[in-house]
């Protein structure tokens, strides 16, 4: 069993401390820590966190391959300190049936670099108008618990009705893509001053909201869980703020773009900036930094987007909606959250690591640094500045909107259950 001590980190950010690993799991915490034949790590005051967590993730195998994979999509989460990612549905074939979520569960186990659980789609082929094979999924041997159509809302009332029904069973989580259609067509960007200018589309925010309410009040009635994904207005921060005040089991997400972007990018005209949901304004971005502060908005997730390089470089109507993100989430969060002094580390490892392990039951992640745990575990170095430059991704695509921009924070190691799977900001 080998051993690694991590000298001097600054666990969630309070006083330096050593780390000992031993085999799987941490085996001392504490200052002046020895072990013979121990590999050394000198933190040198680099922050040590629980390994991230990422509740929404595309990772586009099967079907996708030229976009990402899972070996490629896994690599790029070690890059950014991620030790287990959750897989949207969305592939061709969907991930409906066991069969599919044991194909991801499967390439994850074999060929990943952190742990990968797949993610089941509500309804057959993401078409919403008839319950996938929930049931047989979460009895599969992925252990399926969170099940979505992201990409596509769940619109129909009564279809989610009896999604919540059903995976209250199981203690299960539907994930909501909160996009009323029909208030949304033909949309290529917010609706607001900007959208009026450029002569695009608009995508109201009362679309994302609508649902919203609608899904608070039906998980309110059903008694079950239910969760927001890449929530992404003012609006959508109230009405998650009062169905918490009432007791209804929602938890929401926000993304690092939503927190940093807004939607004056557009007027660039440049495709990179085209996402669903759409950029918002400046006030919307405020109000998500702040429900991510108080606890409105229980986590980060990237909605890791990945896209060949033609479904970008073209005109904007045409282009794919999406950004990749987990090689730039943990930099966006510093400058966005820990540099305006919103978040602490602490509170960046909850919302990183700790709640999206709870809300979607990964096993073995978000767990305290101390001894008798896991060793899954990110190291930081938060003093680093530096631009981005995609082609240094372990990504298979280059879509990110963060090309050129200095961003704060690098990763430089990332260990799964002992194992390093990131060394000096190189893969292993």
């Amino acid at each position: 069993m080998s051993k690694i001590l991590i000298r001097g980190a600054k666990v969630l950010g309070g006083e330096p401390q050593d780390v000992l690993i031993d085999g799987e799991t941490i085996a001392a915490v504490g200052a002046g820590l020895e072990a013979e034949g121990a590999e050394v790590v000198e933190a040198d005051g680099k922050v040590l966190l629980p390994g991230l967590v990422d509740l929404h993730t595309h990772l586009r195998e099967p079907g996708r391959e030229d976009s990402e994979t899972v070996l490629t999509g896994t690599r790029a989460a070690a890059s950014g300190g991620y030790t287990a990612v959750f897989a949207m549905a969305n592939t061709f074939p969907v991930a409906d049936t066991a069969g599919v979520v044991e194909q991801v569960y499967r390439l994850g186990r074999d060929h990943g670099y952190c742990d990968v659980q797949p993610i089941g789609a509500v309804t057959v082929g993401l078409e919403g108008k008839k319950l996938a094979e929930l049931g047989a999924m979460h009895e599969s041997a992925a252990g399926v618990t969170v099940f979505s159509d992201d990409g596509k809302c769940v619109d129909d009332a009564v279809i989610m009705r009896r999604a919540l029904e059903y995976v209250k069973a199981f203690g299960g989580v539907v994930a909501q893509h909160a996009q009323e259609p029909r208030l949304t067509e033909g949309a290529q960007m917010n609706e607001g001053v900007v959208s009026a200018e450029l002569g695009l589309g608009g995508w109201p925010a009362v679309a994302e909201e609508s649902i919203i309410a609608r899904d608070v009040l039906l998980a309110e009635h059903v008694g079950s869980r239910v969760h927001i994904c890449h929530l992404s207005t003012a609006g959508s921060v109230e009405i998650v703020r009062w169905a918490k005040s009432r007791g209804i089991d929602v938890t929401a997400e926000v993304t690092p773009h939503h927190l940093l972007l807004t939607d004056e990018m557009v007027r660039t005209y440049n495709p990179v900036y085209k996402v669903n949901p759409p950029l918002r304004t400046e006030r919307d971005v405020h109000a998500l930094r702040e429900a991510l502060a108080d606890g409105t908005i229980d986590i980060v997730a990237t909605d890791h987007a990945p896209h060949p390089h033609e479904d970008k470089d073209c005109e904007w109507a045409a282009a794919a909606m999406g950004m990749v993100g987990l090689e730039t989430a943990l930099s966006v969060v510093q400058a966005t959250m820990v540099e305006t002094g919103l978040l602490d580390w602490a509170a960046v490892a909850d919302r990183m690591s700790v709640t999206p392990a709870r809300i979607g039951g990964a096993q073995g992640h978000g767990r305290p640094v101390s001894v008798g745990e896991p060793a899954n575990l990110t190291l930081v170095d938060t003093a680093y500045r530096g631009q981005v430059d995609p082609a240094a991704f372990a990504s298979r695509s280059r879509n990110t909107p963060y090309e050129g921009r200095e961003l704060p924070g690098r990763v430089t190691h990332t260990w799964l259950r002992g194992k390093a799977t990131l060394v000096d900001g190189k893969l292993t």
